[in-house]
Formats: structure tokens, C-alpha cells, sequence
């Protein structure tokens, strides 16, 4: 086997391989005689078919497989020889081959970077913390509290106001037919909140018990069940009840019907879950911090088609997200297609880079993932679900379907080794700062330098106008047209921001669920 390489520009290879005739004709034969062992043909025990009608029957087709295989394994020789780590997988073009003579083709490649990582106990970062305290126990208390809705029947005659709630039975139908999942009897309906159609609860306010009324709503586009979704539908609703909302006392009482054995256990797992949330918080937004450092510190070519490939990712939920809204890009960013375009590839960029440092890291300090990592991952995406302990037999059960955490499960991995060997300072901050978007932070930033150079810009130019005047009465009135034209007055265009779509993004994780086009962009970001 012949190789040179054609092509070494940056990260870009490029390779002629020759393999000889002779070769390929090894191997084809080879495979031939294998074939006459066992191939069954009328006429012929089996194992005693002549070798010449094997190769006239089957030589097209072994050909193609001895081709195929032949090009895999000199390729990843060729590889291995000169201890190259593609990137993607290597594209091959067969540049010259027929039947009988030598195998020709080309191999192209980027290659993954040589990354000098540098000493990373260096690294300072602020870890912003929040304190459990009896306030924000107290505050969780009261949204329990609020959530631990109770109605009882009205017995005055009144109408039904937003808070009430209605019991009622409803018969809907779409087109004269009725629809599975659109009738119900003795439902309770919480007049505001929102758990019907949209337009169900507004015309059933100012109604009494004993009415009976048609509700015309025409369901969601994104509706569940396909024979409604958009389409207009008509329910029958009678009405049976009124009922108002009573005041839920925060007790021993509310504590038993959440299942605790009094007060002091729910506030205790109130203080337990919300310490959860906080060190969550604060574990994200040291994540966050720690990859932003990062992202500025290191700086090295990044292969451009993992760039595309991680672009056309993010491109398409995006795309699918503004779909779904109806909305433009101008609508949702207040920029042009191309320029969100050219940002979200400044994101991908980032998030490869990101994920070949944090690669190039675990690679280096020999960090692995183990098969129980994988199932602790599994077990924590199962609790979202109804029946956990069903979804977390599935992947138990198949190892493959496991391996989808294996990337956020090592860059947790990573981004925790990391985390141990930098100089992290708690920084006590308000519940409301520890949960703000960093993005929306540097947004507020921005806004706030741009209001600062544009008030200096005006201060600054504030007696311009006399020495103009002055000037101006010595010209003629054409000079002054001139002046007209030199625009010292003309203000800056503002470009619109692009922060409520996309800033900067963390490095790639496997939960992403962007649902408009908005949170399409915090998945670009987050994940």
C-alpha cells in the first residue's frame, strides 16, 4: 500500500492511497474460496461447486465487499500509522479502479486539535450561594399552601367570578362528531386557571349554577391529539355548582394532606428541597462561570466541520421553534436571518471548543465513566416521569439506550475535576440574583454602557450648537446648507440587541426542550 499525503493545512488532511492490484485480487479469491465451501448449487454436492463457476456467479458482488473492506482497512492503517484523531469521519473518493488494476482513492480529514491545557489549578472563580433561612421556608409554606386548593358550594345565587370554581358536566364535539377525551361529568373547573382550552374558562365567567350554554373554542395547532388540533369545536357544558375557595390554614392539618406527619416535617422537607434547589442553582451558575472562563482562556482551531454540524443542530430547532410560534426573526430577535444565522455559528463554535477542551481534560486525567454513572444519570431523568421505576427498568434492561448520557455524564465529570482544582470563593447573594439569567445580566450590562457612552456623546457635544451658529452667520446661505449636511447632529443607529435570543452559550448536554423561539435559544445556551 502506497500513501501520500496531498494536503496538511491546518487541520485539513488529505491523502492518495494506492493499494496493488495483486491486493485486492488476494482478497477477492480468497473470499471466493471461503464462498465454495459452503454455497449451495443444483447439480453439486454441496462444498464441491467448481471454483470457476463460483467466481463467474459471484466474483461482481465479493468484489464490491473485498472493495469495501479493503478501502476501510488501509485507510484506518494509514491513520494509525501516522497517530492521527479525526475529527469526523474521513470522506473517501475513489479516484481510479478497474477490474484488474490498481485500487486508487483520496482520503480527506480534519483532524482534532493539539490542545495545551496548561496548569489549571490557577483558575479563580465566585461560586454565587443563597441561604435556606425561616422566611423563605415560610414562602415555600404559603406556595403549598396556595396550590392546596379546597372549593365549597355556594349557596347564594350569584355569577361565577375569576377564582371560582364551577362543577360541572361538558360534552365537546368537532365537526357534530364527538371526540375521545372531550366529555366528562362532575368536573371541577377553576375559573382562571387556565387548564382548559384557551377561551373555555373566559365564557363560562358571569354564569350561575343550574345554566346550560354552548362554548365555541377552536383548539391549539400543537394540540396532543391530531383530529383536533387547530380545528373549532363546540361543547355542551351544565352547569351544577358554584364554589368559592376556602382559606387554607397552614397546619398540622394542610402538612397530613401532603402526606407528612405534622407541620414540622413538611417545613423540614420545605427547607430540605429548597437548600436542593439553591446548590443546584449555585452549581449551575458555577458551571457557567467556569466555562466562560474558559471559553476566553483557550483559543485553537476548531474543526469547521464539527462547527457545521453542531450549527446545523442548533439552525433547525430554531427554525422549527419560530415555526411553531409564527413568528419571524426579526419578530423574535429583532435581527435579520442572517445575522442570527451568523451568531448561532459563533455559538456552535463555542460549544465545540468547549467540548474538546473539556474532551482533551478528561482524556488527559484519565477520567471514565463507569456503567453505574450512566444508571444514577438514568434514575434522575426518571423521576420526571409518572412511573420512574418502569422508565428506569427500561434502560436496565437495554444498555445501549444508556450510552445517551454518557456525554453530559463525563462533561459533569469534568467540569466537577475542574472545579476541585480551582480557588472558588462563595459569594452570598439574594435568591432572585442566584437564579437570574447570566444572559439577561449581560444584557442589563450592555443596555447600561450603551445609555453611559450616549449620555457622555450628548455632554460632550453640548456647545456645539452656539460655535455652529456662530459660524453660520458668516456663510451664505448655501454654505449653510452645507453645514445642514455634515450630520454633527445626526444620532448613532442603535443595532437591536440579540440577547433575548442568544448569547453565550455552555457546552453541549443532552437536555434540550426549547419550546419557542425564545427558549430555543437558552437551549443553544444552556445546553
Amino acid at each position: 500500500m502506497q500513501v501520500n499525503e496531498t494536503l496538511s493545512e491546518g487541520l485539513k488532511r488529505e491523502f492518495q492511497i494506492i493499494v496493488p492490484s495483486s491486493d485486492v485480487e488476494a482478497e477477492v479469491e480468497g473470499r471466493l474460496l471461503e464462498l465454495s465451501k459452503t454455497v449451495k448449487m443444483k447439480g453439486f454436492r454441496p462444498g464441491k461447486v467448481p471454483l470457476s463457476i463460483i467466481r463467474r456467479q459471484y466474483r461482481p458482488s465479493v468484489l464490491g465487499e473485498v472493495l469495501e473492506r479493503t478501502i476501510q482497512k488501509s485507510s484506518q492503517k494509514a491513520i494509525e500509522e501516522r497517530e492521527l484523531r479525526p475529527a469526523l469521519q474521513p470522506k473517501i473518493e475513489i479516484t481510479d479502479y478497474s477490474d484488474g488494476s490498481d485500487l486508487e482513492y483520496k482520503m480527506d480529514m480534519e483532524i482534532l486539535p493539539e490542545i495545551e491545557i496548561g496548569n489549571l489549578s490557577e483558575v479563580s472563580l465566585t461560586r454565587p450561594v443563597a441561604e435556606v433561612d425561616d422566611e423563605k421556608v415560610n414562602d415555600g409554606l404559603q406556595r403549598i399552601a396556595d396550590a392546596d386548593k379546597k372549593f365549597t358550594k355556594v349557596e347564594e345565587a350569584r355569577a361565577a367570578e375569576v377564582g371560582d370554581a364551577l362543577l360541572i358536566d361538558f360534552k365537546g364535539t368537532i365537526e357534530g362528531v364527538e371526540l375521545e377525551g372531550t366529555s366528562a361529568e362532575d368536573f371541577e373547573i377553576e375559573l382562571g386557571s387556565g387548564s382548559f382550552i384557551p377561551g373555555f374558562e373566559d365564557q363560562l365567567i358571569g354564569v350561575k349554577a343550574g345554566a346550560h350554554l354552548l362554548v365555541n373554542v377552536d383548539f391549539p395547532k400543537d394540540y396532543p391529539q391530531q383530529e383536533a388540533a387547530g380545528k373549532p369545536a363546540v361543547f355542551e357544558v351544565d352547569v351544577k355548582e358554584l364554589r368559592v375557595r376556602e382559606d387554607v390554614t397552614i397546619d398540622d392539618e394542610m402538612a397530613a394532606r401532603q402526606g407528612f406527619d405534622n407541620l414540622a416535617a413538611l417545613s423540614d422537607k420545605v427547607r430540605e428541597r429548597l437548600k436542593a434547589q439553591f446548590d443546584e442553582a449555585s452549581k449551575a451558575r458555577l458551571k457557567r462561570s467556569l466555562l466562560d472562563l474558559l471559553a476566553e482562556r483557550y483559543a485553537f482551531d476548531v474543526p469547521t466541520g464539527m462547527i457545521e454540524q453542531e450549527f446545523e443542530t442548533i439552525w433547525a430547532q430554531v427554525k422549527k421553534d419560530l415555526e411553531q410560534a409564527e413568528l419571524t426573526f426579526e419578530d423574535a430577535t429583532g435581527q435579520s436571518e442572517e445575522e442570527a444565522e451568523e451568531e448561532y455559528r459563533q455559538i456552535a463554535e463555542r460549544r465545540v471548543r468547549l467540548g474538546l477542551l473539556l474532551s482533551e481534560v478528561g482524556r488527559q486525567n484519565e477520567i471514565t465513566i463507569e456503567r453505574d454513572d450512566l444508571l444514577n444519570a438514568a434514575l434522575e431523568s426518571a423521576r420526571g416521569f409518572s412511573n420512574p421505576q418502569q422508565v428506569l427498568e427500561f434502560y436496565r434492561s437495554n444498555p445501549n439506550a444508556l450510552e445517551r448520557f454518557r456525554a453530559p455524564v463525563f462533561e459533569d465529570k469534568v467540569v466537577a475535576f475542574l472545579t476541585e482544582l480551582a480557588d472558588v470563593t462563595d459569594n452570598v447573594v439574594d435568591v432572585e440574583e442566584l437564579f437570574r439569567d447570566p444572559d439577561e445580566e449581560e444584557a442589563i450590562a450592555k443596555e447600561d454602557t450603551a445609555k453611559e457612552k450616549k449620555a457622555a456623546t450628548k455632554k460632550k457635544t453640548a456647545a456645539k450648537p452656539a460655535a455652529k451658529k456662530k459660524a453660520a452667520s458668516k456663510k451664505s446661505d448655501d454654505d449653510k446648507s452645507d453645514d445642514d449636511k455634515s450630520g454633527d447632529d445626526k444620532k448613532p443607529t442603535k443595532k437591536k440587541s440579540a440577547a433575548k435570543l442568544t448569547t453565550k452559550p455552555k457546552a453541549k448536554s443532552a437536555k434540550s426542550g426549547a419550546k419557542s423561539a425564545k427558549s430555543a435559544a437558552k437551549a443553544a445556551k444552556d445546553e
